[in-house]
């Protein structure tokens, strides 16, 4: 047998490892394994200073376990340190991660230990926490005199495993502990509720609360306090001081009474069901409030815990200490189970008042709607169930708001009031959003107790203190929809508002909106009825402009604008008016309520720089500004005072026709606008606009007319003078006699002529004074084209013009000096060029044609060429096409589309050559022919006439 080996290095330090590791599992004693530790790490580490500090995490502080120094004195190892940011120890609790110093002596952030590593000449120094889920138990400190010593990979190892089964063993004695020391609930609360049971009367139950409570939590006293809501205050119901008066003193009795309107922010935290916690170094209320409720208490701790019954805060469990304390878990959770039990047990001693009052709410609702569908009118209503109200929830107001769009404001429907009190101001100030939004959102009614302190309804404080008003209930009348209708009641004195009393306003309310609901409905049918009869007027108005004999525009601008502003209740209307090729508006005044809502009528109105005028006509109907909008120059002439809300339009009838005014309407920066509103009277100013554009047209047609009749009458006279006098030469001219018989038969021709003339002339006078007469007569177009050729034979030699025609079988005419090669016409046609010939009345289509060539030439260059083509399209049509090289105006392309036209607008086709060209192609359409402008992608310009063709 082999002698044992001694074994190695490694291996002793396996052994002491595993050693260490199991002692500590085995140990329960905190200084034992401290010292277990301290030993290991001293024989294992070259280290000259060992600390282990213990975490305590309630007051931020470390606890020195001890530990071994290279100086006699070792009181610093039992030191407590308290952590502040920043410290080196701090770092390593919090963060729960080792740092590591190279000289402690020059640590800044470290300055306890900084002392004694001078003193002990210690530098490289590690801090390492105790750690175990999460949770840091405390540090350990090693410090060495060589400078910047860590450990390396093996030996830190070998130190993290001793670290974190210190850390496990110290977390389960920490539980261990916590666990022994927690109070247990269930047993006094389940003994507590078995002597409840018992008991016969509320007060001793509440004395057996008491008792229960002061004995487990064991404060300095213990009450209860009960809350009285029409003085809106607490008052000391019973105290553990009165069940043992033989120990109560001045120094030790509760206190009598704690008014909300001392500590309101203690009342409002309990009302919602929250404790109140008040301890060493923490509260849950604000400074202010802690101090001033501690002061009123005498006392440095507090623990208050809400009885609430119904969601109504009947009083509060006090446990109070004179000592600054921490409330355990196990104490808050005692006293809210004990605040519990007695909201369960209360209910019972007031249960025939509770019944009692329940019935006398179902009996006001029942009145109530009784009332609502009754034969009673809506006034009489509402005073039968105001008066209801009022005696039940001892109110001192009962109103009912409505809200108006137009105004942005509330005005009351009903108000009534106790005696003595005068009625409030007529309307209140449009709600905030939130408070908009609280009601619409809001199931129930909304108390305010104090209205100084609630902000809610803020903008309402200042007219309901006025008038006395410390505390209201508000209930929208129509639930989950915008608080169009509220329903409100007040008093007189700071009241807390149960919640039956708010759920019973809500139920009043909901059956007040029927009545609401039923006035508003007629009154919109009002309205209408009104918009109605402004259309109606309006509609007798323009029959009566048209029918006016003088200035029926004049009429009906002032008569629409007064409707407008009659429909929009508004005190000023105005139209800016002008013509398409004016560039100044005028200002026409409809309705000027007074100076406040004045305008300069002298200024002169720029259309294309006027702000107004440009943003109505880029908008396709109403337009809302504020006078904020308006530039400087618009309010050099709408410069009223009390100009606020502006609304403008264009006095547009459609997309083809140019706007001739806008309509400005104008009211005080609070005015709303309504929806229905503002369809009437975008609708009522579309239909001005539309009677306003007919009567225009219609005086301009009438103005035309007259213009034409008197030009016809006038050139008839002058054709009947030329005729009279053409008639009177050729008598005289046959009764001479002529000498010569060659100058004879010349003589003879030429009277000839003159009396063709003459009979055509008669024809024309007898038949064609007022109106025109399609004759029928056919012409080969060869004569057709020549007669109109020689028509305009000075023309082209004055522009030194070619002409060509194209078409007819033989040799082209030329009227410009030259001679072009005959184009024989499509064989397939089977026509002879002799026998063209078109019909129809030929004295109006030669005029056509003389008038198409003189357009030709006008339009063309000097030296230009103008081509005839003529061609059969069919059996029964010829086309002539005048083809030239002159630029076109675009308006004459519009005659070929056959638009709608702007009479209003001024136009090229309203003088010559134009309206020459639209006048015949007229006369071609009432022909049975068609005639069109066009131009060819050459930019040579196309003048084609299709006539009828006869065989």
């Amino acid at each position: 047998m082999l002698p044992p080996q001694k074994p190695t290095a490694s291996e002793q330090q396996i052994v002491s490892l595993g050693r260490v590791l199991q002692s500590l599992r085995e140990e329960n004693n905190v200084d034992v394994l401290i010292e277990t530790t301290i030993s290991y790490l001293k024989e294992q580490f070259d280290y000259s200073l060992i600390w282990i500090a213990l975490y305590d995490q309630l007051n931020h502080i470390l606890l020195g376990k001890g530990g071994i120094t290279p100086i006699k004195d070792t009181s610093y190892l039992r030191q407590r340190v308290a952590l502040h940011p920043g410290d080196l120890l701090e770092q390593v609790v919090i963060e729960q991660r080792s740092l590591g110093v190279a000289d402690l002596r020059t640590e800044i952030h470290a300055q306890r230990w900084q002392e004694v590593a001078v003193k002990s000449n210690i530098q490289g120094t590690m801090v390492l926490p105790i750690c175990y889920k999460g949770c840091c138990l405390g540090v350990v400190l090693l410090g060495s005199e060589r400078w910047g010593y860590i450990l390396g990979g093996e030996a830190k190892a070998r130190l993290m495993m001793v670290l974190g089964e210190l850390g496990a063993v110290l977390f389960q004695i920490k539980m261990d502990l916590q666990h022994k020391q927690a109070k247990r609930l269930d047993e006094p609360l389940l003994q507590l509720l078995e002597n409840l049971q018992t008991l016969s009367n509320l007060e001793q139950k509440l004395e057996a609360v008491v008792h229960t409570t002061h004995q487990f939590v064991s404060p300095t006293r213990t009450s209860i306090y009960w809350f009285e809501r029409e003085k809106r205050s607490f008052w000391l119901r019973l105290s553990n001081q009165k069940l043992n008066k033989a120990k109560a003193n001045s120094d030790t009795q509760g206190v009598a009474g704690i008014s909300v309107q001392e500590l309101s922010d203690f009342y409002y935290a309990l009302s919602v069901n929250q404790i109140v916690l008040i301890g060493e170094g923490r509260s849950s209320l604000t400074s202010t409030f802690t101090a001033k409720l501690l002061q009123r208490l005498q006392v440095r701790s507090l623990l208050a815990a809400p009885i609430i019954w119904q969601k109504n805060l009947l009083g509060f469990v006090a446990v109070e200490a004179k000592e600054a304390r921490i409330w355990t878990e196990a104490d808050q959770n005692f006293v809210k189970g004990a605040a519990g039990l007695i909201s369960l047990v209360t209910p019972t001693e007031s249960m025939e008042t509770t019944i009692k009052q329940i019935q006398e709410d179902s009996q006001l609702n029942s009145q109530v709607a009784q009332a609502i569908y009754s034969d009673y009118d809506n006034i009489e209503i509402l005073r039968i169930c105001a008066t209801k109200v009022l005696e039940r929830f001892n109110a001192t107001r009962f109103l009912l708001l409505h809200y108006d769009s137009d105004q942005n404001n509330y005005h009351f429907l009903y108000q009534r009031q106790l005696q003595n009190r005068r009625p409030l101001a007529s309307t209140l100030e449009a709600l905030k959003d939130l408070d908009w939004q609280l009601l619409q959102r809001s199931t129930d009614s909304v108390g305010i107790e104090n209205i100084e302190e609630d902000l809610r309804f803020f903008n309402w404080r200042s007219p309901l203190q006025e008038n006395g008003v410390q505390s209201l209930l508000i209930s929208n009348c129509a639930q989950g929809r915008p608080p169009e209708a509220l329903l409100l009641i007040t008093n007189e004195e700071h009241r807390c508002w149960t919640v039956q009393e708010k759920e019973l306003l809500h139920i009043v309310s909901q059956q007040i909106g029927v009545i609401v609901r039923q006035w508003h409905l007629h009154h919109q049918t009002e309205q209408q009825q009104k918009i109605l009869r402004s259309f109606q007027q309006c509609l007798r108005i323009l029959e009566k402009a048209r029918t006016a004999h003088t200035q029926p525009i004049q009429e009906l601008e002032s008569s629409a604008l007064e409707q407008i502003a009659s429909v929009l209740g508004c005190p000023l209307v105005l139209l800016l008016s002008w013509m398409p090729e004016q560039n100044l508006a005028e200002i026409i005044p409809g309705v000027i309520a007074d100076d406040r809502f004045g305008v300069v009528m002298d200024i002169p109105v720029p259309i294309q720089t006027e702000s107004l005028v440009q943003w109505a006509l880029a908008t396709d109907g109403l337009l809302t500004l504020s006078v904020d909008d308006l530039p400087e120059q618009t309010r050099r002439w709408l410069n009223g005072s009390d100009i606020g809300q502006i609304l403008i339009m264009a006095l547009r009838t459609s997309a083809d026709y140019q706007p001739t005014g806008i309509v400005v309407m104008a009211d005080r920066v609070e005015r709303q606008w309504s929806e229905q509103s503002l369809i009437a009277i975008e609708t009522l100013i579309r239909q001005f606009a539309w009677f306003r554009r007919h009567l225009q047209i219609t005086q301009v047609f009438e103005s035309t007319t007259d213009k034409l009749r008197q030009l016809n009458w006038y050139k008839h006279h002058r054709v009947e003078d030329i005729h009279r006098t053409l008639v009177q030469l050729v008598t005289q001219m046959y009764s001479l006699g002529i000498p010569n018989e060659l100058a004879h038969t010349r003589y003879q021709q030429l009277l000839y002529q003159l009396d063709n003339i003459t009979a055509s002339m008669t024809a024309l006078l007898k038949l064609e004074q007022w109106q025109l007469h399609i004759t029928t007569q056919t012409i080969p177009i060869a004569s057709l084209l020549k007669r109109s050729l020689e028509r305009v034979e000075n023309l082209l030699k004055q522009h030194k013009l070619w002409v060509g025609v194209h078409g007819l079988g033989q040799q082209v005419l030329d009227h410009g000096g030259q001679k072009s090669d005959p184009i024989v016409p499509n064989s397939s046609e089977g026509l002879k060029p002799q026998a063209m010939a078109i019909a129809g009345d030929i004295a109006k289509i030669e005029l056509v044609v003389y008038e198409l060539l003189v357009a030709a030439c006008h339009r063309s260059t000097t030296g230009g060429r103008i081509d005839i083509w003529c061609r059969r399209l069919n059996e029964r049509s010829l086309e002539m096409s005048i083809t030239d090289n002159g630029n076109l105006d675009p308006q004459i392309l519009t005659l070929n589309q056959d638009p709608q036209k702007d009479f209003l607008a001024p136009s090229s086709l309203n003088l010559s050559p134009e309206l020459h060209l639209l006048i015949c192609q007229n006369f071609i359409q009432q022909l049975g022919g068609e005639l069109h402008f066009y131009q060819l992608p050459d930019h040579r310009v196309v003048s084609r006439l299709l006539l009828p063709l006869v065989w």
